[in-house]
Order: C-alpha cells, then structure tokens, then sequence
C-alpha cells in the first residue's frame, strides 16, 4: 500500500477537529446511527474480509468469521442496546456536610482518536477500537497495519464507503506514517501491538500528555496441574495455540505441565491437532500461515538449540511452520525470552504449583493466565499471581465476551477495553457539583467563624 501523503493527514485531522467542534458526536442518536451503518457495512464486505483474511493469513472463512466479522457485530450490537443508558449523566451521593450541594457525573467524549491497528487481526482489532471511539462521541484516525495488505485495502473501502473522512478516515502505509502520526496532538491513541512499539507510542504521547490505550501482550503462561482433564486440556491447548497459528497476542505461550502428565499431554496434543487438521496440517484448509517471511526467519531462528519433540516442519514459500512443540529450554533461552507469536509451544515441568507461580512472578506480568486443574486451586491461583486476564480450564475465551474488560497489566498492556470499558476508554468522566445561592456555610470563609462547630458536622 503507497504511504498516505502527510499533508492528507493533516488536512484530515484538521476537518476532524472542525466537525468535532460542531458537537454532532456528542448526540446519542447520531453515535447508535453510526453504529449501526458500521454494522451494515461489515455485513455488506463480509465476503471481501474473508477474501482478504485468506489472502493475508490463509486464514479459514469460519475462523474469519468467528474471529473477525461476528466478534465485531457483536460488539456492536451490545453498545447499540446499551449506549443510551451508559452516556446518561450519572447521579453521585453528596456528603451531609456539603449540603445542599448536588453531584452527578457526566461522559464526554475526549476528541480525535487514533487507532493503530495491527496486522494479526486487522478487521477486528480496528472495528472494536472504532466501536468504543464512535460510542463515546469521539472523531476517528484510522491506521492499517501494512504487514496485512489485502485487509488494510478492504478496511479502507468499507470506511471510505461509509463515512465521511471529517469524522472517521483510514490512513495507510509504513512506520514512516506511524512516525508522522504520532507527531500530531490527538486527544487519544489506542494501540494493538508489541511491546517494542508499545513503549515509543507511549514515549510520542507523553509529548502532548495524550491518553494512551495499549494492547501488547507477552508471554501469556498456561499450567496443566495433576488432576487437569488431560483430555480436555490437551485439545483446548491444541486449538488456542493453532487458531491464527498462534499469531495472537494473547495465545499461550509456554505451558507449565505437573512432571506426571507430561508423556500422556504430549500423545494427546498429537492426537489433537490430527483430528483438527489430518495427518498433515500443511494440506488443512483450516490451518493458517505466519504473516510474512521475515516473521518466518524470526521463529526459525527461536527453534535453534531447542528439542523438537512434536512437528517442527518449515516451509518458508508457503510460509508455514507446523504445530511444534519443544522441550528442554533454559530460562535464558531466546524461544522464553521474547513472545513467540507463532504455532510454537515450549513445555516446562513443575512438581509444587509454588514452582510456577514464582515463575510467573519473577517475570513480567502477562496478558492472560490460563490454568487447568481443579475448581479448589482457582483462588490459590489468582492470589498468588497478576494477570490482563484468566481462564480456568478454558484459553482465549475472556476476549468473547464483551461484558468482560480486557486488556493488559504492566508491560502487557494499558487501559482496558470491550463492551462499556470502551465507551469508558475514549471518555471523559466529568465531575459536576450544582450549589444553590440561597444557602452557604460562613464558617468556610476566613476568618472561619464558629469553625468548631463545622468540624464537627464534617465528622458526622
């Protein structure tokens, strides 16, 4: 995709700011009729967002479906049912002592956002963030990731299509427009990515004291105890860590197995991904690529020194890496160093969950957790850990459900988002107090007459 030219960029955030200051956003009625033209719009371009999906990732039409199109229609229809009431000023009890004041609270939206999509899920990942901007009452600068051209191409028909540039556009191009970007005052940005790029979009907004919002990720463990299903745990593991081929931020990134089941996980995992995709995944229709070649040579190069216990297969043309999983890695090893993002599962043994909890905690806290044993552990697990999010007994399923806040914690992320936590995320929680003139307390003014008496209502 060629660069958009900074002076479009510009003369875009300039005709946002104008329509902004026009107030039409702020009227509920204008953000639900928003809403529901995006809503019509991923419907009419579903077929081409599948075409794209393929075409980017190989990435099946059901998974695209499930991950892509019905995650944002949902989405969508939950803020249409619910905005009216979440933009509705809220009221907010007032202490006795400063009466007869009345307090409430109101949400506006902060302005001109930015979004910053990124490539592994580039339909979804932008369509929510734009939910949550248009509910607020928000402007919008759309950024497409490069690295998925074919989706950046339909994302940006579809929202040419639907709206006028003055209140939502789409940008394209390299980090050379990211750089320009964020060079720009926005009144927020919101970012899908790595924690590389997370840091120097929080370092540009600082420059302006922009309000960031950081999905990033990390290395999100998964723990098999001694009485988890392995039947259960193997298949659920199989999947969230094939699904995208692992190429999700908050996909498992080394699993933590009790030393007893390690033999039986590993026959179970094989018979797992035999019945997802055959004896050879390479031919599944159901089994998507990895991104590009440079992402190809980068988990390659995570695979060198490393036991290759299950798959392991390589085919850079066709950019595929099999399911593969790798025993034997140090703590020092690169393949636990960095996120993986890739089909790639380290295994580690444990015999004390103790083992992994300071594990766990000795590194950066993770985008999700996800435990498998039995319900009595559950609070030992959270008390003894921090996390985005957690699963117990299940992966990934946190980020479906829209009432549930997701997002990082430390270096996996900033800011939460989904469902009202977006509304939230692009506004502004305003206090207001309202005090009549018939009354006043003297006692406040200097020289602070009867002021015992004052205290004592303070404390009542």
């Amino acid at each position: 995709m060629d660069n958009t030219p900074p002076s479009t960029i510009e003369k875009m955030l300039e005709t946002q700011r104008q329509f902004f200051a026009t107030h039409r956003t702020k009227d509920v009625r204008f953000r639900i009729e928003q809403l529901k033209k995006l809503r019509s719009a991923i419907l009419r371009y579903s077929p081409k967002i599948i075409d794209a999906m393929w075409s980017d990732l190989r990435k099946s039409p059901e998974e695209t479906y499930v991950t892509e199109i019905d995650r944002a229609l949902q989405e969508i229809e939950y803020h249409i049912k619910h905005l009216r009431g979440w933009a509705k000023p809220k009221r907010v009890a007032t202490p006795f002592m400063l009466f007869p004041l009345k307090s409430k609270v109101v949400y506006e939206p902060l302005g001109v956002a930015l979004v910053i999509a990124s490539w592994n899920s580039p339909c979804q990942l932008m369509m929510i963030a734009l939910v949550g901007a248009i509910s607020a009452g928000c402007c919008a600068v759309l950024k497409a990731s490069p690295y998925a051209p074919a989706a950046a191409k339909v994302m940006e028909q579809l929202i040419n299509e639907t709206f006028a540039e003055d209140y939502i556009g789409l940008v394209q191009g390299n980090r050379d427009v990211n750089i320009f970007l964020l060079e720009q005052r926005f009144d927020i940005i919101f970012f899908t990515g790595s924690r590389e790029l997370g840091k120097k979009i929080m370092l540009a907004a600082a420059e302006h004291l922009t309000p960031v919002v950081l999905e990033l990720g990390g290395k999100s463990p998964c723990i098999v105890d001694k009485d988890a299903d392995i039947d259960v745990a193997a298949r659920r593991i199989a999947w969230g860590k094939t699904l995208n081929a692992g190429q999700i931020c908050i996909s498992p990134d080394y699993l933590f197995i009790h030393r007893s089941l390690k033999r039986e996980f590993i026959i179970k995992f094989e018979d797992a991904i035999v019945k997802m995709f055959g004896s050879n995944c390479r031919e599944s229709k159901h089994y998507p690529r990895i991104v590009n070649r440079k992402a190809i040579e980068r988990l390659k190069g995570l695979l060198q020194g490393v036991n290759i216990i299950y798959g392991g297969e390589v085919n850079e043309p066709e950019k595929y890496i099999a399911p593969t999983l790798v025993d034997g890695v140090s703590a020092s090893h690169p393949i636990m160093q960095e996120e993986i993002f890739g089909p790639i599962l380290p295994i580690l043994t444990f015999d004390d969950i103790n083992e992994v909890t300071s594990y766990v905690n000795a590194h950066e806290k993770p985008l999700a957790i996800y435990y498998f044993g039995s319900r009595c552990k559950e609070e030992e697990i959270l008390r003894k850990t921090t996390a985005g999010g957690t699963c117990f007994n299940e992966l990934l399923l946190h980020v479906a459900n829209y009432r549930l806040p997701f997002g990082g914690v430390g270096s996996s992320g900033v800011g939460k988002f989904h469902g009202k936590d977006s509304f939230m995320a692009f506004s502004n929680s305003r206090a207001i107090v309202v005090n009549p003139t018939w009354f006043g307390v003297a006692a406040r003014y200097p020289p602070f007459s009867n002021f015992g008496i004052l205290r004592k209502v303070m404390h009542l």
